[in-house]
């Protein structure tokens, strides 16, 4: 029996338009979302509760977070001292989906679809998608989820449930990217939050020069250490909000 195979058909990314938007359609299997993340893009559906609507993002320019840059106050400095919460990597990858799916008000919708976030738990099975979890004795109260793949990371989207919870998630995240040999850490898009944090802007002609060198590594996010020292080797500078 001939085997059948899926064609990804991504139109190159400089068709873009001048918001990003590279396609609308496609399918949320894991060969088109790992072809897509290659490609320097990534799916940002529009879901308002009824309505699905896959589409395809490459803007120009694309957000990063250089893992050397990343600022955090003095304020959170003590914060990741005081032990008050407890980090792990990849231990509750669904809630943390979960918990970033969640409308931010009752005039807004999400962007995390139930197909889409049921594709990253199938990633995340395979090895591909990876969270960070932070908790309040046994309550999950903020964490971090995205796409590694070689010495790239693609941060999808942070919670939190209690104040700083998702910059303690961040953080650590860093701090692991690093300590693995991750060189790339994508964001997307700055918003003004995640430039407080030390996201900065660059052409997508060099984000995605950069996006090559990075698959090409031999890092691996996961290890046998499950994330409880990190707290005590923070780096950061002005973090508002959660």
């Amino acid at each position: 029996m001939g085997k059948t195979f899926c064609k990804v058909r991504f139109p190159p990314v400089c068709q873009a338009s001048e918001g990003g938007l590279l396609m609308v359609g496609g399918q949320l299997t894991t060969e088109w979302l790992l072809t897509a993340y290659r490609r320097g893009i990534f799916p940002w559906p529009i879901y308002d509760g009824q309505t699905d609507i896959l589409a395809w993002f490459s803007p120009d320019p694309r957000a990063i977070l250089e893992l050397d840059r990343l600022h955090v106050s003095h304020r959170l400095q003590r914060r990741l001292r005081s032990n008050r919460f407890r980090v792990t990597l990849d231990a509750d990858f669904r809630s943390v989906i979960a918990a970033c799916a969640e409308a931010r008000g009752p005039e807004e919708g999400t962007w995390i679809t139930p197909h889409l976030a049921e594709a990253y738990v199938e990633l995340h099975r395979l090895g591909v998608a990876h969270s960070v979890e932070v908790w309040r004795e046994d309550r999950l109260v903020g964490g971090v989820y995205g796409l590694a793949l070689g010495g790239f990371f693609a941060g999808e989207s942070m919670f939190h449930r209690e104040r700083d919870a998702s910059k303690v998630a961040l953080v650590h995240l860093v701090r692991h990217l690093q300590s693995q040999g991750f060189v790339l850490f994508d964001v997307q898009q700055a918003s003004p939050h995640l430039v407080r944090m030390g996201a900065t802007e660059v052409p997508r002609n060099e984000f995605l020069a950069r996006l090559k060198h990075a698959l090409d590594l031999p890092a691996s996010f996961t290890d046998s250490t499950r994330a409880t020292g990190l707290a005590r080797q923070p780096q950061i500078a002005d973090i508002e909000g959660g």
